[in-house]
């Protein structure tokens, strides 16, 4: 009875979008299966580094796959986002499908209505239904609430089976340096401290513990100190409660380790503001040695400095701990695939539901195999009782070559068509890696409805910009350390409350 309900409010919200006209608004949807003479137009993120080809074989497959025509409109990412706003100031120019690489980048159009929720489209979703329903609960809370707007309605696609490689953060370090100084690879802070020293003595002018982007080391490594730690607003899933990292008391003892870092000529300086070409240059130069970075940087340096010095070899280390009675030997988990697809309220109730017919079918088991692999024959083979990709002279990869993994070709995949990708370097850590990340993303990415948005734009971003200029200030020895609690009381007197507790009300509304 309860679905029965569910069902009907569902197709009463759908009828009540459709009439508002517009852009052919009075064709009737059915439950039919898609034929040819169905179009689902799709406005498509074009990536420079692999960008849209109309003969890509994915949408070959796809368009097979869901018996639709498939009308794709590229834009290069750099432009994408202009364009997909332009369309939403004028609804009669939506696409069925807007592509995105976060939920962020489309929040403000849900709110706007200019979605439509995979929720209210049940009737035409079977597939996507009975796949949500097989989730665990660790991948619901994974997959889906990270995905639910401000209305607690999935309306941005939920993405599986990239996870394993898809932005892994990792500690690393020149192993080849440290074979050769037999050096031991630190297991805690006091440890990475001491060889900091044995490194920068060997090497006079290196910055042994190499780190950019001015906190997002901090950020990593802050399970290091206590699980789930991140320097501004992060959930502690261990507490189950929203928690700013500024005001915490273990935020003293990781500026302490910091500035000691600093002070020592053991970290460079200009760190906060070093440029990804500097760092590199520290890095293949025998001037940076231990660092936590994104995984992929293995294949990156050792790619790169290889070509000089053969024995060049970055590679992945279980992370230290810095606080024995609270930090693990974790990173923080950013191994998640955020981009996605929405469906665009059309005004149009046989598009729309024509368009929700050709999401369900990315759900199936059929999509999987095909959108992850194609054909065998075509762009896989059998060898060794394994598939392996067919290539080009140019060895491109199934990306660019087929379009495989590319901006709205998929929904779920087979994690095993993303990991045959993988260097032997990443593949032979990746499992000891994935066993020391986080199990679950800080999911600071809440769809706040239109008064608790105004409180996040009122208050974070000054609360960001004081939080980062104190902190730099303490690192660099600018203001004391004796100045922290004077610090944590500017940032309540700013309104930090506030914000916890708005990030609070709106991850209840769809945890």
């Amino acid at each position: 009875m309860k679905k029965l309900i569910a069902l009907t409010l569902a197709t009463v919200m759908l009828l009540a979008l459709c009439a508002c006209g517009g852009n052919g608004g009075n064709s009737v949807a059915t439950k039919d299966p898609l034929t040819k003479d169905d179009v689902i137009q799709i406005g498509l993120i074009s990536h420079a580094s692999w960008p849209y080809r109309e003969d890509w074989k994915v949408w070959e497959y796809i368009a097979e796959g869901t018996g639709a025509t498939i009308d794709v409109i590229a834009y290069p990412a750099s432009d994408a986002g202009t364009k997909f706003s332009l369309m939403f100031a004028a609804p009669e120019t939506l696409t069925d499908i807007i592509t995105a690489t976060a939920k962020s980048q489309v929040d403000k159009y849900i709110r706007q209505g200019a979605t439509v929720a995979f929720d209210d489209m049940a009737e035409y979703m079977p597939n996507y239904n009975a796949w949500v329903e097989s989730l665990t609960e660790d991948e619901y809370k994974t997959q889906i609430v990270p995905r639910k707007s401000s209305d607690g309605k999935v309306h941005f696609s939920p993405v599986m089976g990239r996870e394993k490689s898809q932005n892994v953060r990792a500690w690393m370090y020149r192993k080849d340096i440290f074979e050769k100084h037999n050096l031991a690879v630190p297991t805690t802070f006091d440890e990475l401290y001491e060889v900091c020293k044995e490194l920068k003595a060997l090497y006079p002018d290196s910055y042994p513990y190499c780190v950019r982007s001015k906190f997002k080391s901090l950020d990593i490594s802050g399970p290091s100190w206590q699980p789930y730690w991140r320097l501004e607003v992060y959930y502690d899933h261990n507490t189950n409660e929203w928690k700013y990292g500024a005001l915490e008391d273990v935020t003293l003892e990781i500026l302490e380790f910091y500035k000691k870092m600093l002070d020592e000529k053991l970290m460079a300086s200009d760190f906060m503001t070093m440029t990804n070409a500097t760092w590199q240059e520290l890095i293949t130069t025998d001037r940076g040695f231990i660092f936590p970075d994104y995984q992929t940087r293995i294949d990156f340096f050792n790619g790169l400095a290889r070509v000089k010095n053969p024995d060049f070899d970055i590679q992945a280390m279980v992370p230290p701990v810095a606080k024995a009675d609270t930090g693990v030997a974790m990173v923080n988990k950013y191994n998640v695939d955020s981009s996605g697809v929405v469906m665009c309220n059309t005004r149009d109730e046989r598009r729309i539901a024509n368009t929700a017919k050709y999401m369900d079918w990315f759900y199936t088991d059929e999509a999987v195999e095909l959108v992850s692999w194609g054909k065998e024959g075509e762009t896989y083979e059998i060898v060794d009782g394994k598939k392996q990709f067919i290539t080009d002279e140019t060895k491109a990869q199934p990306s660019s070559l087929y379009g495989f993994s590319t901006y709205g070709s998929f929904c779920r995949m087979d994690p095993e068509a993303v990991l045959i990708m993988e260097s032997e370097d990443i593949a032979e850590t990746r499992d000891m890696v994935l066993e020391h990340t986080m199990p679950y993303i800080n999911p600071s990415d809440v769809a706040f409805n239109d008064e608790e948005q105004k409180v996040i734009d009122d208050l974070n971003a000054a609360m960001g910009t004081y939080t980062n200029e104190m902190i730099s200030k303490f690192l660099l020895g600018t203001e004391p350390l004796s100045k922290f609690d004077e610090f944590r009381a500017e940032l309540r007197e700013l309104g930090v409350e506030d914000i916890l507790a708005t990030y609070t009300s709106a991850y209840n509304r769809v945890k």
